[in-house]
């Protein structure tokens, strides 16, 4: 085989590993993301990406009011701004 061939086998299998570790990864994170999104319940507590930490009062299509602090203030996120949900309350009734 010559040289160059190998050559480009090497390189084939580098650019496949490359792809493979980096591609499929943020892939599914971004999933995962879109999914927390989408299951966004009213009274779900949050954190933003600015690490502000809240509950939510209000859910509409492209933001999200939260309530944050002893002083009950009320801040309107867009959607994109939250980093996670730290836990979700359910609305079953017992």
């Amino acid at each position: 085989m010559p040289a160059s061939a190998l050559t480009i086998i090497y390189f084939v299998v580098i650019i496949a590993l490359f792809y493979l570790m980096l591609f499929l990864p943020e892939r599914k994170r971004k999933k995962s993301y879109a999914n927390m999104l989408s299951n966004l319940k009213v009274n779900d507590e949050i954190v933003t990406k600015g690490g502000i930490i809240g509950k939510i009062v209000n859910l509409q299509p492209d933001f999200v009011i939260i309530q944050t602090g002893p002083d009950k203030v009320k801040i309107k996120f867009s959607k994109d701004g939250i980093a996670s949900v730290i836990n979700q309350k359910t609305t079953e009734s017992k």
